[in-house]
């Protein structure tokens, strides 16, 4: 399975464009890293990428195909700011079963306690919660993952628990995965090949 972007041209309201023809494709299983300055359209890049922007021009296709609708994507959004990505009315568990019902083996993983389910997200940490935004994304039917900035708010330690658990869930199952960040040496670190914005 690929992932391809061509020739994008992206721009907000009132503004000169973003991205202009940028092209990036990506084959299964391929850990690639995009690595710029803030306001270098990196960010705007994934999201084209994951189908939540629409470029102004240029196409994604997915093996040749526009991707599927955002509820049944193959490729899964991690932002960097988790909690805004989950409902704070809703306990983590209808988050979760809302999305699809994960083996218990992925929750392990992450280190999730099935405490979690009953609680609130404010009632977790910012490193908890991104393990479990995480978890939620790895559902059956993704092939990618891209990480937008998902440990650029958390403590060292933190961070590298956070990228251990991804690193070793995306290779265990095959997924491809496009981290977004502004350092070269986590990009690295993470990645077999790094595209410079």
């Amino acid at each position: 399975m690929r992932l391809e972007a061509t020739d994008i041209r992206f721009g907000y309201k009132n503004s000169r464009p973003v991205l202009d023809n940028v092209s990036i494709s990506l084959k299964a299983g391929e850990r690639v890293a995009i690595v710029g300055p803030s306001g270098c359209g990196k960010s705007t890049l994934s999201k084209i990428l994951a189908g939540y922007l629409t470029p102004w021009s240029g196409r994604v296709l997915l093996d040749g195909h526009p991707l599927p609708p955002k509820g049944f994507c193959p490729v899964q959004f991690i932002h960097q700011h988790p909690e805004k990505a989950v409902n704070p009315r809703w306990k983590l568990g209808k988050t979760l079963y809302e999305s699809w019902i994960p083996d218990k083996s992925i929750l392990d993983e992450m280190g999730i306690s099935p405490k979690w389910m009953g609680r609130y997200p404010y009632e977790l940490s910012g490193g908890e919660i991104q393990r479990f935004c995480i978890a939620r994304a790895m559902a059956p039917q993704t092939k990618y993952i891209i990480a937008d900035e998902i440990s650029t708010m958390l403590d060292v330690i933190t961070q590298a628990q956070i990228w251990q658990l991804m690193l070793e869930s995306v290779r265990k199952r095959g997924m491809g995965l496009i981290t977004v960040t502004h350092s070269p040496e986590l990009a690295k670190m993470v990645s077999e090949r790094i595209i410079y914005m």
